[in-house]
């Protein structure tokens, strides 16, 4: 197996959990929250689409850190909406949704806010 996967080891063997996996239940609780205009690109995931790779975590990092899980988030913030407290619903939302499905309770969070979305 890759890089890209998460692996708890235990007592009758390892569960491996691809980021993919994790980036996908990110993905799920951000479009569920309110205030949240989408997910942004990061500068190397524009110029990876441009030549012709697709991401499928586009907006989500998800890294295994010193048997931490470290997500980080790139949201687009609705115009109007208090940007603290829809990053801080963001946080505590992946918080819970990361912790309640992968049953790893060592997880960190960072929400940025990249831009705000105005309605046309």
């Amino acid at each position: 197996m890759g890089d890209n996967y998460i692996r708890c080891q235990e007592e009758k063997g390892s569960i491996n959990i691809s980021e993919d996996v994790i980036s996908s239940i990110v993905r799920s609780a951000i479009s569920e929250l309110e205030g949240i205009a989408g997910l942004s690109n990061t500068a190397g995931s524009d110029l990876a689409e441009l030549i012709g790779l697709k991401s499928l975590s586009r907006g989500i990092k998800v890294q295994f850190v010193d048997d931490k899980i470290v997500v980080d988030v790139i949201i687009t913030v609705k115009y109007g909406c208090n940007i603290v407290n829809v990053a801080r619903n963001a946080q505590d939302r992946i918080m819970n949704i990361v912790q309640s499905t992968t049953g790893i309770e060592n997880a960190e969070v960072n929400v940025h806010v990249s831009g705000i979305a105005f309605d046309k």
